[in-house]
């Protein structure tokens, strides 16, 4: 992680894993860096990585519930286990892969609150 603000830091900007600027930098840094900070604080940069390690973990989340529920209601929906008595209504079907999206976005909207 690069953390700068000056032409100077622009090559360094580009060429770390994660280029940081502050918001009162130059231009050319503001655009060579992947996250811009809000603040001239450089405590905010600890903000930044807890941020970025709950963000990671709400994104695995997500992709769990997401094959978790997709691996169960997919074949049900598709008629698959209608020979053994499992079928749901194509209404509730739909219905339900709405739930799912919605949980997705209620799960991904937590992070606001961090």
């Amino acid at each position: 992680m690069m953390c700068g603000d000056g032409i100077n830091d622009t090559l360094a900007l580009t060429l770390s894993d994660i280029g940081v600027s502050v918001n009162t930098g130059t231009d050319i840094a503001m655009d060579s860096s992947d996250v811009i900070l809000t603040s001239n604080d450089l405590k905010s940069i600890t903000k930044l990585i807890n941020i970025s390690k709950k963000t990671i973990r709400n994104i695995k989340q997500n992709l769990f519930w997401a094959f978790f529920y997709n691996l169960f209601m997919i074949p049900i929906a598709t008629g698959i286990l209608r020979p053994i008595g499992i079928s749901i209504n194509p209404m509730m079907a739909s219905l339900a892969m709405v739930l799912s999206s919605i949980t997705v976005i209620l799960n991904a909207l937590r992070l606001r609150k961090s």
